[in-house]
């Protein structure tokens, strides 16, 4: 059990600060914390038993998760490592963490157009990614609300 609330603690710092990022729009966001700010409910966009699916530019990655798996995926790694994580609803959006490579990764996804700025697609999801010491920003979907524009960009 140490192991455990020794992960907790490491995996706070990054929580916090992509709860700050996605809040600040690092240029794919559509605003502030959705919907009505005396509603302190979960989250509930995404259901526990829908794949959600990631993608972000420079440097290239993605990936999906269902349920407590996720696999990320890079150019480096295309058929992608899985990652045990735990899924937390917060008021704004979804996030899910777990070990990669022996360091925290958090992914955490809240709704607001985005676009990857590589094709002529729109997500309705923002996703921002913790891992190995670096954010990266890119944008979210799932098979229930899915992307518009091109199958193939």
């Amino acid at each position: 059990m140490p192991e455990r609330v020794s992960l907790k603690r490491r995996l706070i710092v990054p929580l916090g600060l992509l709860a700050l990022a996605g809040c600040s729009g690092g240029g794919h966001s559509a605003g502030p914390v959705p919907g009505d700010p005396g509603d302190q409910r979960p989250y509930s966009g995404i259901a526990e038993s829908e794949t959600a699916h990631f993608t972000g530019t420079e440097p290239f990655w993605g990936g999906n998760v269902v349920g407590d798996t996720l696999v990320y995926s890079t150019p480096d790694n295309a058929a992608g490592s899985t990652i045990a994580v735990e899924r937390f609803a917060g008021r704004g959006g979804l996030s899910w963490h777990g070990i990669y490579r022996g360091q925290p990764f958090v992914l955490a996804v809240t709704p607001g157009k985005c676009s990857d700025g590589m094709s002529d697609r729109t997500y309705p999801y923002v996703a921002t990614l913790s891992v190995e010491g670096t954010q990266r920003n890119g944008c979210a979907w799932t098979d229930r609300q899915p992307f518009s524009g091109p199958s193939e960009p």
